[in-house]
């Protein structure tokens, strides 16, 4: 709002003159009605304020226009930097945020929580001003026609006062629980549009239907005591105003009667009144807009005020180019109570190929999401050349990473897009190569448009196997000092796996490579082979060694092969 200040002025200041327009119309009237009283005491002829009348009233329209369009766009100017903000914030916040957030409630909060926030600051300044300003120069204007029927309209006010303040006294908490029901539905469509496929090979529609229909009620019953406790005010709010009329009819009418008021001044005293009833039921609109608005408020403000726990170092050190080299120092790594490394102490020399191995669980993933800095790390635990991790520019550490997860993701473009996403600005050459290099050749001569061919929403066209070699293409065009290969291959076919594997041993060439794998045959290349078994290390060797071994190792290849004389069989 202090960047809107100057839209604020403006409009309030043209609210002030729409405001004076449609005020001088009773007072123009009252001297119209003594000039047809008194002609010879009136300064203009009836027909004269007549036209004044008419003039207030184009001039009234016209810059309310301007009052309400700079009030309005203000309050949209504030909700398009406010959804920026809050997206540049998500995109600051690492995994372990989002791992205790659903993405319908992340969705509901950057669309119904934004719009109550606009309606509070555009509409809901609008109307506040407007109420202000009616209200302090009608006041003035009726205290100068009649101080004593000024102060007998107002009485009911009091009354009017506390039960709005009781009935507001709950709304606030209505309104939250209101925007979390929608963020729960939200939520709910979200999940079932992504998991349709899964609902219907379940057979699990209507079972679906009657929980979206549960989160439906809990989103209407809070709708409702919502709109209860507003239908409750607005008859409050209009119920004082028609008992201050009443007053004013029956006191003003004596008054009339027994020649202390003219009939002018009782005329326009109305007209003020009159002018009352509108602000004093937006006072109720208002109200609700501003709990509504402040509790939306207070559910961005979980994001706004959301800090990620991967930061910038406050001293960063230039490490100049990153060649590769990786050492873990006795590392230990939990999620929240869970250990999942415990004393890891490990060296990769720059260009070395590391191979990671173990049963489900057994922290390979978590091993190499800590070299681009995905989840923090304790100080003095993790170097990359010599360097502790915590003390290079995150930028820098993940601009020399290409990382391949394990969940491959990819956006709803076309494969040149989100080969290229890896690097901007990458030529149509580069592109070309990295999909070869992944074993995307023969695929692309069987897609409709090649490199444009679209993937869908999560590369829904794509299979499986396509999906992962899209995600490898997209490392390899960054041409990284570190590769990170978790799992990369595993829904791809042997032939396919063996051809993947002979382009980029090619393509490895300096860099430092990590592959995690659950089979052993990307592996068997590798420079070493780490066996990882419940968050430790418990074998280490080349694959002929570690097969000499007999150990983990050793039984995992004996299992694969097992498997494969029964397949064969």
């Amino acid at each position: 709002m202090r960047n809107r200040r100057g839209a604020y002025l403006l409009g309030a200041l043209l609210l002030v003159g729409t405001n004076l327009c449609g005020l001088a119309i009773p007072w123009l009237l009252k001297l119209a009605i003594e000039a047809l009283q008194a002609p010879a005491k009136a300064g203009y002829t009836p027909a004269q304020y007549g036209a004044m009348i008419a003039a207030a009233a184009v001039a009234q329209g016209i810059i309310r226009v301007f009052s309400r369009t700079t009030l309005l766009n203000a309050g949209r100017r504030i909700e398009y930097e406010l959804r920026e903000d809050l997206y540049s914030k998500l995109l600051t916040l690492d995994r372990t945020y989002f791992s205790n957030w659903r993405t319908g409630d992340i969705l509901s909060r950057l669309a119904n929580d934004l719009t109550n926030v606009r309606m509070l600051l555009g509409f809901g300044v609008l109307s506040l001003l407007n109420t202000v300003v009616i209200y302090t120069a009608a006041l003035i204007l009726l205290t100068r026609i009649s101080p004593f029927l000024t102060l007998c309209s107002v009485l009911p006010f009091p009354v009017m006062i506390l039960i709005v303040k009781q009935m507001s006294a709950s709304m606030f908490r209505i309104s939250k629980r209101t925007q979390e029901a929608l963020a729960r539905l939200t939520t709910r469509v979200e999940e079932n549009v992504s998991a349709a496929a899964v609902v219907r090979a379940y057979c699990r529609e209507d079972g679906e239907i009657a929980s979206f229909s549960a989160v439906c009620d809990s989103y209407s019953d809070a709708s409702m005591a919502m709109a209860k406790i507003r239908g409750m005010m607005l008859p409050v709010m209009a119920a004082t105003g028609a008992i201050g009329t009443l007053i004013i009819l029956f006191v003003g009418g004596n008054q009339v009667i027994s020649g202390k008021l003219t009939l002018g001044g009782f005329v326009a005293f109305n007209g003020y009144l009159a002018m009352l009833v509108w602000p004093t039921i937006m006072f109720g609109w208002i109200l609700n807009l501003v709990q509504r608005g402040a509790a939306s408020m207070t559910r961005l403000g979980e994001i706004l005020n959301a800090h990620a726990e991967v930061e910038e170092p406050e001293q960063p050190i230039d490490p100049g180019e990153i060649k590769g080299e990786i050492e873990y120092r006795n590392f230990s790594f939990s999620y929240g109570s869970a250990e999942m490394l415990r004393g890891i102490d490990l060296k990769i020399a720059r260009g070395a190929r590391i191979g990671i191995v173990g049963v489900v669980g057994s922290g390979k993933s978590t091993l190499v999401r800590m070299v681009p800095r995905l989840f923090p790390v304790a100080d003095g635990t993790l170097f990359i050349d010599g360097i502790d991790l915590n003390r290079l520019p995150i930028k820098r550490v993940r601009e020399a990473v290409g990382f391949v997860p394990q969940e491959t993701f990819l956006f709803s473009r076309s494969i040149a897009q989100n080969i290229g996403y890896g690097k901007p600005g990458a030529t149509r050459e580069e592109i070309e190569r990295a999909a070869r290099i992944a074993g995307l050749s023969g695929d692309l001569t069987r897609f409709p448009q090649g490199l444009d061919t679209l993937v869908g929403e999560r590369g829904v066209t794509l299979s499986g196997g396509q999906k992962q070699r899209v995600s490898i293409a997209r490392a390899l065009i960054k041409e990284p000092s570190i590769l990170i290969l978790d799992d990369p291959l595993s829904a791809v076919d042997a032939d396919t796996e063996e051809e993947i594997l002979s382009a980029l041993s090619g393509y490895y060439g300096k860099r430092t490579v990590l592959i995690v794998s659950h089979r052993l045959s990307p592996l068997r290349n590798c420079d070493r082979i780490i066996v990882l078994e419940q968050g430790s290390i418990v074998e280490e060797g080349s694959h002929a060694e570690l097969l000499d071994l007999g150990g983990r190792y050793a039984a995992i290849h004996r299992e694969e092969q097992l498997k494969a004389e029964i397949e064969r069989l």
